[in-house]
């Protein structure tokens, strides 16, 4: 069974800073990139980036380029999202899972979706 377990949500002042952790388990986890998505309040989800298998690729979405970092730990099935100098636009529900990704182009390898995790900022 599939499971992406998000965590390390919170409330944060715009300009501060947060770390993610996505908990995978139910599959060969260093066999896969990663990717992020967030979904806002009366918005759909949205493909925040991902990171191969090794970390030795990324790819960012404009909005968070130089802001958000990808890592991972693959002994961990745990990749991270290491997030500065937050906006209220980043405001939004954070998931992860596993992709094909080539760029800007996605593939999402499962149907399966943890329950995320809150990031608010506002002062």
């Amino acid at each position: 069974q599939v499971q992406f377990v998000e965590s390390g949500g919170g409330l944060v002042q715009p300009g501060g800073s947060l770390r993610l952790s996505c908990a995978a388990s139910g599959f060969t986890f260093n066999d896969y990139a990663m990717g992020w998505f967030r979904q806002a309040p009366g918005k759909d989800r949205e493909y925040v980036g991902g990171i191969a298998w090794n970390g030795g690729n990324t790819y960012y979405v404009d909005s968070v380029k130089g802001r958000f970092t990808f890592s991972r730990d693959n002994a961990k099935n745990t990749v991270y999202l290491q997030m500065t100098r937050l906006k209220p636009e980043d405001t939004a529900v954070y998931y992860c899972n596993a992709v094909h990704f080539s760029g800007s182009e996605y593939s999402l390898q499962y149907d399966d979706w943890g329950q995320g995790t809150q990031v608010t900022v506002s002062s």
